[in-house]
């Protein structure tokens, strides 16, 4: 396994559509890995492919305190949405950023796993605002997106100031 560089916002390769995985296989369980190990040390609770510079639709998450239950999305999409909910944001695509965004409450998602079996979930709370912040990257949305302008002017700002100064 390995740990792969995380692309960092503003980076416009961060904006780009995800293509969808035709054939889940070893490179791609390989990526998944790859992806958790890189998680983990960051450390987060989900990363998108996109956010690794792989433009497919590939997703994992885990929301357990004791990294205990990694989820595999491939290809997900969200089929049902209920509610609304309020709750602070963070990514490691803007680290040190955290930002109030409004969500759907319970999401239902689709996907293949790890062995490209089709399943259903459907998730609340904490995973249900993952879900949908990990699919917003797989659509080339970062959740700035949801913020007003001057707050991504802001965020852009000091997150460009900040690469510069780790030079």
């Amino acid at each position: 396994m390995a740990l792969l560089p995380i692309l960092r916002y503003p980076d416009p390769r961060l904006q780009k559509k995800a293509a969808p995985i035709s054939t889940v296989d070893a490179s791609i369980r390989k990526l998944a890995a790859d992806m958790a190990e890189t998680m983990y040390a960051a450390p987060g609770i989900g990363l998108a492919a996109t956010q690794v510079d792989r433009h497919i639709r590939l997703v994992i998450i885990d929301v357990t305190e004791n990294k205990s239950k990694l989820q595999v999305f491939i290809n997900p999409e969200i089929i049902n949405k209920s509610g609304d909910c309020e709750s602070e944001e963070g990514c490691l695509s803007v680290p040190g950023i955290y930002e109030s965004v409004t969500r759907a409450e319970e999401v239902t998602v689709k996907a293949l796993d790890l062995d490209g079996q089709a399943f259903e979930l459907t998730a609340d709370g904490l995973l249900a605002v993952c879900i949908q912040h990990e699919i917003d990257h797989l659509n080339g949305k970062v959740f700035v997106n949801y913020l007003s302008r001057l707050k991504q002017q802001r965020i852009k700002e000091k997150l460009i100031k900040q690469a510069r100064e780790n030079l």
